[in-house]
């Protein structure tokens, strides 16, 4: 499956400007392909004005958020990969969602060692091994 991260920040960014907010975004400065001015960037992370009347050409797509911002007086082009943002929130109440991290695949998932594995233990008659214990929920209570 896709990653549903890109529609929670698109939903959200609505929903903030629905009700005439600002929506800023938390990002990791520090993941790869993040395109920011350095000077905006502070113990690795940074925080973005994304409002319609603080960027132009705003592209929230489901591989990354690019879009031009001035900083010091200067227009500048930012790109950050949707996997970078860490939350979105509402700048005036900090409502808003921390994004869920994307799961790496499950076992059994990876088609490759699947194959390998079938080919070194043809010793065992037995069916699917049932996936490890359950991990649970992903969701954090955000105060």
């Amino acid at each position: 499956m896709t990653s549903n991260r890109p529609y929670l920040l698109r939903a959200l960014y609505e929903w903030i400007n629905d009700n005439n907010l600002t929506p800023y975004i938390l990002v990791d400065a520090q993941q790869p392909d993040v395109q920011v001015p350095a000077s905006a960037i502070k113990d690795g992370k940074v925080v973005l004005n994304i409002a319609m009347r603080a960027v132009e050409a705003l592209d929230l797509g489901n591989e990354a958020l690019s879009f031009q911002a001035r900083f010091s007086g200067v227009s500048q082009y930012l790109y950050v990969p949707v996997s970078a943002i860490i939350a979105i929130y509402a700048h005036e109440t900090g409502q808003g969602m921390m994004l869920p991290p994307d799961e790496a695949p499950l076992q059994g998932e990876d088609t490759e060692s699947e194959d390998v594995s079938a080919e070194t233990d043809d010793s065992s008659d037995e069916g699917p091994k049932p996936p490890g214990p359950n991990k649970g929920g992903h969701l954090r209570v955000v105060k």
